[in-house]
Formats: C-alpha cells, sequence, structure tokens
C-alpha cells in the first residue's frame, strides 16, 4: 500500500501532505476547508457530532449576513420568488436523517494503481451522518409553479470559487424527479442546531442519497431549468470517466455526471498499519450505506483478505438515508493480517472485489472490498 500521498497528489498552495492538528482533525490544506475526523472518531456514533463532521469546499466560507440574504427562485416558474430567512421558515418545517459522502471518498486506495494528480487522498473519513432540518426543496418549487418543461433544478452558492481565469459561486444541478423527494431539503439546521458557517450557513441543499456535491452550501438561488447546471462542477467536475484522453489526461468533461452515491461499506477501526494484541478480542467497527438510499441486506467481513466471510453485526432502525453501523468481535493470531469487508443492499447490487473495476480519471466513487492491513503482537 503506497503510503507517501506527496508525490501522488498535488495540493493546492504548496500544502505538500495531510496533517493531524492539535483538535485531531485530519486536514488536506492550510485553513482546514477540507478536513476530517480521524477514523476511530468516527466509529462511535450513529449521529456524527458538528465537530467530527468532514468538510469540503473549494473556496474560503463566505461571509453572510442572514439579516439581508435572500433566497431566489427563478428560470422556469409562474411565480419567481424572493425569500428572507423568515419567509422561507414559513414553509412546513421537516427534518430529514442523511449521511453525506464526498464523492472522492476512499480515493486514497487507488494510489496502488497510480497517481491521481491535483485530487486530494480522502479515505473513508469523507463521510458522516447528521440530522438535517428546513423546508422540502418540492413546497419552495410548488410555491414558485415550476413548469412541466423544466426537467432539472440548478443550485449556486455565495461562496466565490475561482476556475481556469472565472470567478462564480459553486453549483450544481439535480433532476426535477430527484427534486420533487419531500427528503430533499432547504437546511437551516444540523444536529438541532443552526447550521454551522462551515456547513452552508444559512441555508444548504441537502440532496439524500447523491454525492455531497449536489448538496450545495451557502445557497443563494435555485434555477428550474430544461437543462442540467452549466455550472463548472456539474460539467467538468465530479464526472467519471474509465478511460483518460491521452491529450487532456486529467479532464473529465466527456464523462458522466455523478448523481447517487453507490454502495459501499468501509472499516474505521481498526486503522491501517495498527498494531493490535494477538489472541485477544477486539471490536471491528465501520459503515454501509446502499445506493441511492437502498437498504443494506447483508454486510459480511473477513479475517483473510476474502478467503472466508462471516456475517457482521448491524444496527437496525435507522432511516432510509443513514449509513448502517456494523461491528464484530475478532481474535487475530500473530503475524500480519487483512481485514475486509463487504456488503450487499436489497436491490441486488454487491461491491466489486478489485481496485481496478472502480478506477477512473478522477478516483471518484471507489466502492471496491475495503481492506486494511495490521498485525497482532
Amino acid at each position: 500500500m503506497v503510503t507517501d500521498c506527496t508525490k501522488y497528489f498535488s495540493y493546492p498552495d504548496g500544502y505538500s501532505n495531510p496533517v493531524t492538528t492539535a483538535d485531531t482533525r485530519l486536514r488536506h490544506d492550510p485553513d482546514g476547508l477540507n478536513s476530517s475526523a480521524r477514523r476511530f472518531d468516527l466509529a462511535g456514533s450513529h449521529e456524527t457530532p458538528i465537530e467530527h463532521f468532514f468538510t469540503r469546499s473549494h473556496a474560503p466560507v463566505p461571509t453572510i449576513d442572514a439579516a439581508s440574504w435572500r433566497l431566489y427562485v427563478s428560470g422556469l416558474v409562474a411565480n419567481p420568488l424572493s425569500l428572507s430567512l423568515g419567509e422561507l421558515r414559513q414553509f412546513p418545517r421537516r427534518e430529514v436523517a442523511s449521511t453525506l459522502l464526498c464523492a472522492g471518498l476512499r480515493r486514497d486506495e487507488l494510489l496502488q494503481l497510480g497517481p491521481l494528480p491535483g485530487e486530494l487522498p480522502w479515505g473513508p473519513e469523507a463521510a458522516s451522518h447528521a440530522r438535517w432540518a428546513g423546508v422540502s426543496l418540492r413546497d419552495v418549487l410548488h410555491s414558485a409553479g415550476v413548469s412541466p418543461s423544466a426537467a432539472h433544478v440548478q443550485f449556486i452558492g455565495l461562496d466565490d470559487v475561482e476556475r481556469k481565469g472565472e470567478r462564480f459561486g459553486f453549483g450544481g444541478s439535480i433532476t426535477s424527479l430527484k427534486a420533487q423527494d419531500p427528503d430533499v431539503l432547504l437546511a437551516f439546521e444540523m444536529n438541532g442546531e443552526e447550521l454551522p458557517a462551515r456547513h452552508g450557513f444559512p441555508v444548504r441543499t441537502i440532496v439524500p442519497g447523491w454525492i455531497g456535491a449536489r448538496s450545495v452550501k451557502w445557497l443563494g438561488r435555485i434555477t428550474a431549468a430544461a437543462e442540467p447546471s452549466s455550472n463548472y462542477f456539474q460539467t467538468t467536475a465530479y464526472r467519471i470517466l474509465r478511460t483518460p484522453d491521452a491529450t487532456r489526461p486529467g479532464d473529465v468533461a466527456a464523462g458522466e455526471a455523478i448523481s447517487g452515491i453507490t454502495l459501499n461499506s468501509v472499516i474505521l477501526d481498526p486503522s491501517p498499519n495498527q498494531r493490535v494484541p494477538a489472541a485477544t478480542p477486539i471490536e471491528m467497527r465501520g459503515w454501509a450505506i446502499g445506493t441511492d438510499g437502498s437498504p443494506i441486506s447483508l454486510i459480511e467481513y473477513s479475517l483473510d483478505d476474502g478467503t472466508s466471510w462471516q456475517p457482521a453485526q448491524t444496527a437496525t432502525g435507522h432511516d432510509r438515508w443513514s449509513w448502517t453501523r456494523w461491528s464484530a468481535m475478532i481474535a487475530l493470531t500473530p503475524g500480519h493480517h487483512t481485514l475486509a469487508v463487504r456488503t450487499f443492499d436489497a436491490s441486488g447490487h454487491a461491491q466489486p472485489m478489485h481496485l481496478r473495476d472502480t478506477w477512473n480519471v478522477k478516483g471518484y466513487l471507489n466502492n471496491a472490498w475495503h481492506r486494511v492491513r495490521v498485525v497482532a503482537e
């Protein structure tokens, strides 16, 4: 397993390697815009405390005055809207428990197959779960009178991103069909608290079952349109391309835009290369999640790199958009071991065995069997 990320990744602003800071977060940039808790800190609870929730941003956190903030709803609508925060709160309140996953989750493992320059080497830490409260996007769109010809709903944030010499807000879009799901929120609360600035204050979208990039933070505008968003992060980034273009090796514009998350499972504890006591029971812990909200049907773990499998214990009674926590008590003989986990969902999806089956130009949505090497002594 490659452990020296420096030679495989180009960090912004000369930041050469992820570091663990005094607050125990792993940071991938000097300002902590892209950071996460350690695996062990994520292993203990179903709901992720706000201080442990991962952050992914493409520009500094904007300063927004809630009193003057407005949400504009326009495009293919009969009644364009300009909503203050107070007016938005007049719509029926809704709470949804949802796990957010970064599209770059588990990208670090793909280093075994070669470099991915310019991409952050997220591990399984780029996933977190929260209770979000706000109003249904569907209710707001209904109030605006969306036209039947609007096949997509576009979002623009109030941050200030620079790409290819242009400045704009981070954006993206979802299909109108997805937008009609009452669980798609315009959220202003997180785990019972006011939405923190780093997570999108005063309002962000929450699109359960889709990659985190579509849950646009610092929301400023919603546009009903016939076409998907033309924003850079819909047309040029966050796209799956399996075969690179030799003339433009890092360009994925010709790929398919990512929407729903894929079936996945990870080991959070123990951590890679951890030394554990031999012949002593220890707990193996992690999470699994189905494709676009599909329930998990089976989680299995292996102590011998997939030669044999046993069912894991799983928590029950969680919401549709929630990860499933799993655990197993194991005892290892002295020596090196490769632990593994795989899962299946009710829609018939299964995780691929090999990393090569998930590889793509930007290293998105790696969902191969998750393996962790440990030493028992």
